[in-house]
C-alpha cells in the first residue's frame, strides 16, 4: 500500500517510521472509527492505539476532530507517547510529508499546546529547526508563518507554562528577520515580516528577562536589525535606557556580553539533516579526503543562492556545538578549521562574508575563561595558523577583520573587547593549542602592519602600581580581570612585563617595554667580562667556569639561558647555532664532570643551584627553546618531572604557611601546615625569593635594592598568580613528555603526575596531604579520581589525617573525585581489588564529597547494582558505603526511583534498609516522593523508560506495603 503521509521516490526504501504508523492505523482503523471500544489496553496496545490516531489525524483531515476526541478519551500517559512521536515525525518526515500532512501537523500541535502534552516544548523546537533560513520557497515562508502564528496564539499558555520555548521563538525569528528584511516588493514577505516583527517587538519589551537567556548573541542578531525602525528604538533603549526594559538586574549591555549563549540556540538554525551531515563530515572524513562530500553538503543545502546567510548559523554551530573529543582531535579526521575555511571561501556577498567573521570570532570578543569554552575560540586561531604557508590572505583577512572588530565594535566599551580577546589568546597558548604566539607574529609572511597592530592590541594594558601587579607575564597564569591590567608587550610567543623601579623608595610601578627581551634572572650579582661575552664563547668555557667557582658557573649558565632564548633579537653576529638537544646536554655533562647532578634530589636546600636557576627560568619566561630543553634532560633520564612538581608545591605550601590566600577551595589548616614548613640552607622562604626573583627578571635582570624590595607588597594576587604560572608550566611538560613517550596520552598523563608525586613526597610524607589541595585546585583534571594517587594516599595518611580531608570534603574546600559520574563508579569497581582497610577508607572520604557534591546518586547507584558480575565476596565494603550514604541522604523522587528499581538479584535487603532509615528519619518526604516518582512512571518518564528493562525491586515494595498497613493499624487503634 502508497503511503498516504510521505512522497517516496522510487528509489527510497520504505520509512522505518512510517512503516510503523501505517501498519497500526490498517491494523487498528475499526477500532479508532465510533463507536469507540472501552477496552483497557496494556502498554504495547496503548503505544499502537496512539500509533493509529496520530496516522489518522494526519492523513485523514475529516475525521482529525473525532481522532483527537478519541485521544482525549484515551490517553493515560499526559500525551507523553503521542508528543514524542510527533516530535520523531517532524526530525525524520517533515521534509517528505505530502501538503496536507504538514497542514495537520501544524493542527495537531496546537492542540496538544491546548492540553499541555508532556514534551510540547519540544515539540515546537522541532518545527523551528525545520524553518530554513534564507529559503524563500512558499512552504519554507507557510511554515514560518504558521510558527509566527502559532507563538501569538499561545502566548499566555506558553508564558506560563514553558517560557523558555519564547525565547527560542524570539532567536529564531530575529535570525530569520535578517533575511527576510532585505526582501523588498513582496507582499507574502512583507505580511510575513510584521508578524515576526510585532512578536519579537512584544517579547523584548514585555519579556526581557527571558530574552537575556539568550546571551550575547541576542545583542549579535539585534545589530542585523538595527536599520528597522521598530528594532532602532529597542537598540537605543539598549545602549541609553536598559531601564526601559524593566528588568531590575539589567543595567547595562555589557551584561549580555558576558553570557556565553547556551548550545540550544545555535541548533535551532540547522535543521537535524544538516546537523547529522556537518557531524560525520567532521566525525569520520579524513582530511584530504572531503572534497565530494563538501560538494554533495553545497548541492544539497547551499545550492540556493539565497541561503548563503546559513552559511553564519552553520560556523556558530561548528563552533559553540560542535566539540570534537580528543581522539578525534589528533587523529586525521578533518579539523574544524579547514570546514570553516572551505565555508568562508562560499561567501559570494560582502556582507554575508562579514557576518559569517563575526560568527566565528564572536566568542573573543567577550571570552571569560571561567565561563567560555577554549573549544569556541580554538577554530579561527587555528585557521589563521594553518593558513600562512598556503594561504597568507586568509590569514591577513582575518586578522585584519579581527583588530577592526576590536576598535570598531563598542567604542563605549571597548576595555571589555579587548580584555577578551587578550584573555582568549592566553587560554589558547596556556591549554596547549598553540605553543605559543610566535608561530602567529614572528612569520615572515605576515603583514609587518598586521604584526605591529596585533603587539599593540597586546600590550594595550593600564599602568598600575607594582603591589597590585599580578604576574601575568608568562604562558599559564590566569587571565588577568579588567580593573588590574598591566602594561605588556609579544615577543617571540612570551607576554613580558617591564617593571622599572624609580629613585623613590615609595614609586615602583610597571611601564611599556622599549627593547623587550627575555630578561636575566641571575641571583648574584653579574660579572660584567660574562655578560659582553658570545653564546658560543660561554658554552664553550661553561665547563671551566664552573671548575673555577660555583657562582662563576652560575652566571655563567644563566647568561647562556638568557643569550639562546633571546638569540634572534640580541644581535648575535656570531652565526653560532646550537639546538635546545645539544645545549641541555652540554650543560647536564659539565655540571656533572663538576660533581653536580642537575634535578637530584635535594636541588631545593639551595635557592642559587644551577637546577633552581633553570627552573626559575622557565616559570618566568615560558620560551619555547626552554620547554624544548625540559623535555630533553626528560628524555635522558634526569628527574625533571618531580622537581616541578616539587617547585610548584612548595611555593603552594609556604603561601598558605605565610597567611596568602591563593585559592578559595584550598583553605586548610595553619597549624597542620606550620608543622612541616620549610626554610632552605640558606634560611630564605622559597616563595620570598621566587618573588623578589621574579622581580628582578621583570627588571632586566638587575638586582633591586634591599630598600625596593621593602616598600613591595607581595599580595595575595601576586601569590596566587605566580603559583599557578608554575602549576602550568609543569602541565605543560607532561603533555609534552606524554605526547612524546606515550600511545595513550589519555592514560598516561595523570601516570606521569601519580610518579612524580610519588616520588615529591618520599621526601615527606606530610606534604602529601597538602599536595591534594594544591593538585585539586591547579591541575584539576588530571587529579580529580586518579586511581593510583587515592590508593596511595589511602595507604600513606594516617586516620587523623584522613578525618581532616572528610571534614573539608563536607566543607567543599576540597575535592579529589570530581563530578564525572562515570568516573567514580570506575573507582568504586577498582576499589574492590583493595584491602579492607583502604576500603573503608576510600568510603570515608567519597561519602564525605558526594553527601556535597552535584552528583547524581541515583547514576551511581543503578549503575553499580545493574552490573552483571557484582561479586558480594568483593563488592560488600562498597554496598555498605553505599548504604551509609543513602541512608544520609534525604528521599528526593529520583533517588527514591532509583532505589525503587534497584535489582533483587544480589543484596536484595538494600533497597529496603534505605527505605527503612528514610521511613525513621524523613518519613513526610519520602512518601511525597514515592507519589510523585509513581507519577512520573505511570506518565512514561523518559528517564524512567530509559530504564525499562529494570524491574521494580520487590522486597522494597513489600516492605512498603507492610509499612502502610502498619501505620493505617496504628491510626485505626488510636
Amino acid at each position: 500500500m502508497a503511503s498516504r503521509l510521505i512522497i517516496v521516490a522510487p528509489h527510497e526504501a520504505n520509512n522505518l517510521l512510517e512503516t510503523s504508523l501505517r501498519e497500526a492505523f490498517e491494523l487498528l482503523e475499526s477500532q479508532i472509527r465510533p463507536p469507540f471500544s472501552l477496552k483497557i489496553r496494556n502498554e504495547l496496545e496503548y503505544f499502537e492505539i496512539n500509533k493509529a490516531i496520530l496516522y489518522g489525524i494526519l492523513c485523514e483531515p475529516q475525521m482529525a476532530k473525532v481522532h483527537v476526541k478519541h485521544l482525549h478519551g484515551i490517553v493515560t500517559d499526559g500525551y507523553a507517547f503521542f508528543t514524542n512521536t510527533l516530535v520523531r515525525i517532524v526530525n525524520e518526515l517533515y521534509g517528505k510529508l505530502v501538503d496536507s500532512g504538514r497542514v495537520q501537523l501544524i493542527w495537531v500541535s496546537l492542540e496538544v499546546i491546548g492540553v499541555l502534552g508532556i514534551g510540547f516544548r519540544g515539540l515546537l523546537e522541532a518545527l523551528l529547526r525545520q524553518i530554513v533560513g534564507g529559503d524563500f520557497g512558499e512552504k519554507n515562508l507557510w511554515l514560518c508563518s504558521e510558527m509566527v502564528r502559532v507563538f501569538m496564539v499561545k502566548w499566555d499558555c506558553l508564558l506560563e507554562e514553558e517560557p523558555l520555548v519564547l525565547s527560542s521563538g524570539l532567536y529564531v525569528f530575529l535570525r530569520l528577520l535578517a533575511d527576510h528584511c532585505r526582501i523588498v516588493g513582496n507582499s507574502k514577505i512583507d505580511v510575513l515580516k510584521r508578524m515576526e516583527i510585532d512578536f519579537c517587538v512584544r517579547l523584548l519589551r514585555e519579556q526581557f528577562q527571558l530574552c537575556m537567556k539568550i546571551g550575547r548573541d541576542l545583542v549579535r542578531l539585534l545589530q542585523e536589525l538595527v536599520h528597522v525602525p521598530e528594532f532602532r528604538a529597542i537598540w537605543k533603549d539598549l545602549m541609553l535606557k536598559p531601564g526601559e526594559f524593566k528588568v531590575r538586574e539589567f543595567v547595562d549591555i555589557s551584561q549580555l556580553y558576558r553570557v556565553r549563549t547556551p548550545n540550544k540556540y545555535f541548533l535551532l538554525r540547522i535543521t537535524p539533516e544538516m546537523e547529522s551531515q556537518l557531524r560525520f563530515l567532521l566525525t569520520y572524513v579524513k582530511f584530504g579526503s572531503q572534497r565530494r562530500y563538501q560538494v554533495w553538503f553545497a548541492k544539497k543545502f547551499l545550492f540556493v543562492a539565497e541561503r548563503e546567510t546559513l552559511l553564519i548559523d552553520i560556523v556558530r554551530f561548528i563552533c559553540c556545538s560542535h566539540h570534537p573529543p580528543n581522539e578525534i582531535i589528533v587523529s586525521d579526521i578533518i579539523p574544524r578549521w579547514a570546514v570553516i575555511g572551505w565555508l568562508l571561501k562560499c561567501c559570494k556577498k560582502n556582507y554575508v562574508e562579514a557576518s559569517v567573521k563575526l560568527a566565528l570570532f564572536y566568542d573573543w570578543l567577550f571570552f571569560d575563561e571561567k565561563l567560555d569554552n577554549v573549544m569556541n575560540i580554538e577554530p579561527a586561531f587555528l585557521l589563521m595558523v594553518n593558513s600562512m604557508s598556503k594561504y597568507i590572505e586568509m590569514t591577513h583577512t582575518l586578522l585584519d577583520f579581527l583588530l577592526l572588530v576590536v576598535d570598531n565594535y563598542d567604542t563605549d566599551r571597548r576595555n571589555i573587547i579587548v580584555q577578551g580577546v587578550q584573555s582568549a589568546l592566553d587560554v589558547l597558548v596556556r591549554r596547549g593549542v598553540v605553543q605559543s604566539l610566535d608561530v602567529l607574529i614572528s612569520s615572515h609572511k605576515l603583514s609587518p602592519f598586521l604584526k605591529e597592530r596585533i603587539i599593540k592590541l597586546s600590550s594595550e594594558r593600564n599602568v598600575i602600581p607594582f603591589e597590585e601587579f599580578q604576574a601575568g607575564s608568562f604562558h599559564g597564569c590566569a587571565s588577568l580581570p579588567i580593573d588590574q591590567t598591566v602594561a605588556v608587550r609579544v615577543e617571540s610567543g612570551t607576554l613580558q612585563h617591564d617593571i622599572s623601579a624609580s629613585a623613590s623608595r615609595n614609586d615602583v610601578e610597571l611601564a611599556p617595554l622599549t627593547n623587550v627581551s627575555v630578561t636575566s634572572c641571575s641571583p648574584v650579582a653579574e660579572n660584567n667580562e660574562i655578560h659582553e661575552q658570545s653564546l658560543e664563547f660561554l658554552v664553550q668555557n661553561l665547563g671551566k667556569n664552573i671548575r673555577s667557582s660555583k657562582q662563576l658557573g652560575v652566571q655563567t649558565l644563566d647568561k647562556i639561558l638568557h643569550l639562546y632564548v633571546n638569540q634572534a633579537s640580541e644581535g648575535d653576529t656570531s652565526n653560532f647555532s646550537i639546538t635546545p638537544d645539544q645545549l641541555s646536554s652540554i650543560i647536564a655533562k659539565e655540571f656533572q664532570s663538576s660533581r653536580y647532578q642537575l634535578f637530584e634530589q635535594n636541588w631545593d636546600q639551595d635557592l642559587q643551584s644551577p637546577t633552581a636557576i633553570i627552573v626559575r627560568y622557565l616559570l618566568f619566561s615560558q620560551h619555547e627553546k626552554m620547554h624544548c630543553m625540559f623535555l630533553c634532560w626528560y628524555k635522558n633520564g634526569l628527574t625533571v618531572g618531580p622537581c616541578l612538581l616539587s617547585y610548584a608545591l612548595n611555593l603552594a605550601h609556604e603561601a598558605h604557611v605565610l597567611g596568602y590566600v591563593t585559592h578559595p577551595n584550598t583553605l586548610t589548616h595553619p597549624e597542620t601546615l606550620r608543622e612541616s614548613n620549610k626554610i632552605t640552607e640558606s634560611g630564605i622562604s622559597l616563595l620570598k625569593y621566587h618573588c623578589e626573583q621574579h622581580f628582578c627578571f621583570m627588571n632586566k635582570g638587575k638586582e633591586p635594592s634591599h630598600a625596593i624590595i621593602s616598600t613591595l607588597n607581595i599580595n595575595d594576587k601576586l601569590v596566587s598568580t605566580l603559583i599557578g604560572g608554575a602549576f602550568a608550566a609543569y602541565r605543560c611538560f607532561i603533555m609534552r613528555s606524554g605526547k612524546e613517550l606515550a600511545t595513550d596520552s589519555d592514560n598516561f598523563l595523570p601516570k606521569i603526575l601519580y610518579c612524580d608525586l610519588m616520588s615529591y613526597a618520599k621526601r615527606d610524607i606530610k606534604m602529601l596531604k597538602f599536595s591534594l589541595y594544591s593538585l585539586s585546585c591547579n591541575l584539576r583534571e588530571l587529579f580529580l579520581g586518579e586511581e593510583n594517587i587515592m590508593k596511595s594516599v589511602l595507604s600513606q595518611l594516617e586516620y587523623s589525617d584522613l578525618l581532616d580531608l572528610q571534614f573539608d570534603l563536607g566543607l567543599k574546600k576540597l575535592s579529589i573525585f570530581g563530578d564525572s559520574t562515570e568516573a567514580i563508579c570506575h573507582l568504586i569497581r577498582s576499589s574492590f581489588q583493595w584491602d579492607c582497610n583502604e576500603q573503608n577508607k576510600f568510603w570515608g572520604l567519597l561519602r564525605s564529597e558526594l553527601a556535597v557534591s552535584e552528583v547524581p546518586i541515583e547514576k551511581v547507584l543503578l549503575e553499580f547494582f545493574c552490573t552483571d558480575d557484582l561479586d558480594p565476596k568483593h563488592s560488600s565494603v562498597a554496598v555498605g558505603g553505599l548504604l551509609a550514604l543513602c541512608s544520609s541522604l534525604a528521599p528526593t523522587p529520583k533517588l527514591v526511583g532509583a532505589v525503587l528499581l534497584l535489582p533483587n538479584k544480589k543484596f536484595s535487603n538494600f533497597a529496603t534498609t534505605v527505605l527503612s532509615a528514610w521511613a525513621v528519619s524523613n518519613t513526610s518526604m519520602l512518601f511525597t516522593s514515592l507519589a510523585e516518582f509513581m507519577d512520573k512512571m505511570n506518565a512514561g518518564d523518559s528517564m524512567i523508560s530509559d530504564l525499562s528493562e529494570i524491574m521494580v525491586n520487590n522486597s522494597a515494595f513489600v516492605w512498603l506495603l507492610t509499612f502502610l498497613d502498619a501505620k493505617r493499624n496504628e491510626k485505626q487503634q488510636l
